[in-house]
């Protein structure tokens, strides 16, 4: 967040929301949730008008997806700025219902700069089965993901983001039952839709070597001990790194 940006908030004019929102940094953002929305779409992590994405804009001011609009098709103009409670302080389509989620995350960890939810097939199917992929299998997986399961509670609602913001100080890809996922980033939405891909090609290949009739090996405690080393300076969450 650079410095002009850090200079609004929720509570400047709103003269000076709209011309921000309208801005050259914002409009890069927006550039960027369309492109990321675009990939979701063509490699099906997300259906109908399903998914949703956010970027953390300034201190209290979240840049999202509108509802009821295809991921593949959004335009810049389509996107929405809302405060930190929801509220949409600009944008002429509605906020994503589930923008409550996202704000959730990022209320509960600071340093969550974007949010992606989607409904990838593999990665949804572990949430449905109430399954969170085990470790210590695949070294991207081990050094980039750190997944838990939330319970199902109705999207959209506040009840699912507080289920969800409980589990984001330890990981940082969250399967919710019944749902689909969410991930979040510290450094950039590109970023965040990473762990979602990586989640999802995880699930997959485990789905698939499950298949074909052999134990599947596994990496030695010194050897994810490693990769753990790898990703605590990569400032990446997992609980297996406490204590």
């Amino acid at each position: 967040m650079t410095d002009a940006l850090a200079e609004i908030s929720s509570k400047s004019p709103r003269v000076e929301i709209e011309k921000f929102f309208n801005g050259p940094e914002v409009t890069r953002c927006k550039q960027q949730i369309c492109d990321v929305g675009r990939r979701m779409w063509q490699r099906a992590y997300v259906d109908g008008n399903g998914g949703n994405l956010a970027i953390r804009v300034a201190s209290d001011l979240v840049l999202c997806t509108p509802t009821l609009v295809s991921k593949g098709f959004m335009k810049p103009e389509d996107l929405c700025l809302v405060d930190l409670n929801g509220a949409q302080m600009a944008g002429d389509q509605r906020r994503t219902s589930e923008i409550l989620m996202h704000l959730e995350i990022m209320k509960r960890q600071p340093r969550a700069v974007a949010t992606v939810h989607g409904h990838p097939p593999y990665g949804t199917a572990y949430g449905l089965a109430g399954i969170v992929p085990p470790t210590g299998r695949i070294s991207e997986y081990e050094l980039f993901v750190s997944t838990a399961l939330a319970p199902y509670r109705t999207p959209g609602t506040p009840d699912l983001g507080h289920e969800v913001a409980a589990l984001v100080d330890r990981h940082n890809t969250i399967l919710m039952a019944n749902h689909g996922v969410v991930a979040w980033s510290h450094s950039s939405l590109e970023d965040a839709y990473f762990k979602l891909e990586i989640l999802e090609a995880y699930c997959q290949t485990l789905c698939i070597a499950a298949q074909l009739g052999r134990p599947l090996s596994e990496m030695s405690p010194a050897q994810v001990k490693d990769l753990l080393a790898i990703k605590a300076r990569f400032g990446i969450p997992d609980p297996r790194m406490s204590g």
